[in-house]
């Protein structure tokens, strides 16, 4: 990684934007620049740990208030070519192809369902909790033939069984939740992706990954992805808004290849290949507007994750260190997590079971007096018997802010105090 890490990025600075004269900071003249002059901090605010959107740094926030700009400015353009290197490294890739398009995580699906699905061709879903449903139904709705394998409440799908269903049945993409915010299941998409291979190599292996790009690790090429689908809330530690997807070359040509019209329009990688090619010529190009300032913002945070001093690597470890200390600091006073076993835990968030006697409404309200807020259940099995915590972004590699400790704290106080209330 470090031959990607250590790539030249057409970048003037890692934040170099003009920003300061937005702000009347008496110390900010119009040419100082926001990387050394900017005295900008956020506003004290509750702790955002819902597994996204994530707290955001003041840096990211500060670059989303850039004045504003066209969308066709060489300035502009660099900056989205710099977005559309760094994320395409940050995969591990060399030469997959991402797009960048406004909207949220969900118009992933709308692409892969009209550009590399044509109607009447089928896709295996592989379920691990709510968002598995969901993808099914885009992809339904845009004409493919579906077929699920379930995996148990809190399992992930088993290697055998998905072989199975490929020795039995051709499909054109298999799809999978690398983790799914509904039951903080974490999928092993390397060895899911070399079954298929194996098995059915014609296959396309699409990752869900809204929940997981940069809280856990994802080797695009060496483990043969042909799709990562993303959004910018999560991990990636940008305001939401930018649904972002990376293609394979293979899929790429999948698309190309195709014998019937897309059936889509904005989504419709026809229309957006030759902009996003544009950008990362930095040449500007237009279909429809970008999000210019969540550009700038997205650019900010990828240049923190990728030039910043902690590593890629050090990223991943130190998020499966604060996964695990707070799932023991959890199940030590009494919660259990929703994933059957530790191998299958996600490293960005946790579902946790309250204890027996207990609810959301003896919790999650203790919390938010506490100015930390959490999210509730979202699996409608189980909605009202656990709740979630996002743990990934600036929250985990910058332990001087102190938020991990924060919400060990008011689990274990809120917990106390539930208890003392009943009696």
């Amino acid at each position: 990684m470090s031959a990607l890490r250590n790539a030249s990025i057409k970048s003037s600075s890692s934040i170099s934007y003009a920003l300061a004269r937005i702000f009347s900071y008496p110390s900010a003249s119009p040419a100082r620049k926001m990387s050394t002059e900017c005295k900008f901090v956020q506003a004290p605010h509750k702790l955002l740990v819902i597994p996204g959107p994530i707290e955001v740094t003041d840096e990211v926030l500060f670059a989303n208030a850039h004045p504003s700009m066209s969308h066709m400015s060489p300035d502009f353009a660099q900056v989205f070519g710099d977005c559309i290197r760094m994320t395409r490294q940050l995969l591990y890739s060399k030469d997959a192809q991402p797009f960048l398009i406004a909207g949220s995580g969900t118009l992933g699906w709308d692409q892969v369902s009209a550009n590399l699905v044509e109607p009447g061709e089928n896709a295996l879903v592989l379920h691990s909790g709510y968002f598995a449903d969901s993808f099914s139904d885009c992809l339904q709705t845009y004409g493919a033939n579906v077929d699920q394998i379930k995996a148990e409440i809190g399992g992930a799908v088993k290697e055998a069984d998905i072989e199975s269903a490929l020795q039995a049945k051709k499909y054109k993409i298999v799809t999978v939740t690398h983790v799914d915010t509904s039951t903080a299941v974490l999928s092993d998409i390397k060895a899911i992706a070399n079954v298929v291979k194996r098995v059915s190599p014609d296959t396309l292996v699409v990752i869900d990954a809204v929940c997981s790009v940069a809280s856990e690790e994802i080797q695009m090429d060496a483990w043969g992805i042909d799709v990562v689908l993303t959004a910018s809330q999560k991990g990636l530690g940008t305001p939401p808004g930018l649904s972002i997807l990376v293609a394979s070359q293979k899929a790429v040509q999948v698309f190309e290849n195709r014998s019937t019209p897309v059936t889509t329009y904005y989504g419709s990688w026809k229309k957006w290949l030759p902009i996003m090619k544009a950008y990362e010529n930095n040449s500007a190009a237009y279909f429809a507007t970008p999000p210019v300032n969540l550009i700038y913002a997205f650019h900010a945070s990828l240049t923190q994750i990728m030039q910043g001093t902690v590593s890629l690597e050090q990223r991943f470890k130190l998020h499966q260190e604060v996964s695990r200390r707070i799932k023991k600091a959890a199940e030590e006073v009494g919660f259990k997590g929703v994933p059957l076993s530790e191998d299958v835990q996600a490293n960005g968030m946790s579902a946790l079971y309250f204890p027996d006697g207990f609810t959301a409404s003896d919790i999650v309200p203790r919390l938010l007096k506490k100015d930390v807020v959490v999210a509730g259940g979202l699996h409608a099995s189980i909605k009202d018997k656990y709740f979630r915590i996002g743990h990934m972004g600036v929250s985990v590699v910058d332990p001087s802010r102190g938020d991990i400790d924060k919400i060990i704290s008011a689990v274990k106080e809120s917990l106390a105090e539930a208890k003392a209330s009943k009696q």
